[in-house]
């Protein structure tokens, strides 16, 4: 069994840009203000959910692991 993912989505930092949409679109949704929105917010570990988190411009994705919180991204430093 593969790792679990908890996604978030900064609303006050997302700019609407739709990049996430763009590498993701499984994985995410624009509201009517155009801000995103996980569609799952735990879910399976998944490329492109990572390549949408790694493309939002203002860094607005954030990705952990599901059992322990460990960040997936951004990664600590």
């Amino acid at each position: 069994m593969g790792d679990r993912w908890h996604v978030e989505v900064d609303r006050s930092l997302c700019i609407g840009s739709a990049q996430c949409l763009h590498h993701a679109p499984d994985g995410f949704r624009l509201d009517s203000a155009r801000q995103s929105h996980p569609v799952d917010p735990d879910t399976d570990a998944n490329e492109r959910v990572l390549e949408a988190a790694e493309s939002c411009p203002v860094e607005a994705i954030t990705i952990t692991l599901g059992d322990s919180g460990e960040p997936v991204f951004p990664p600590e430093e």
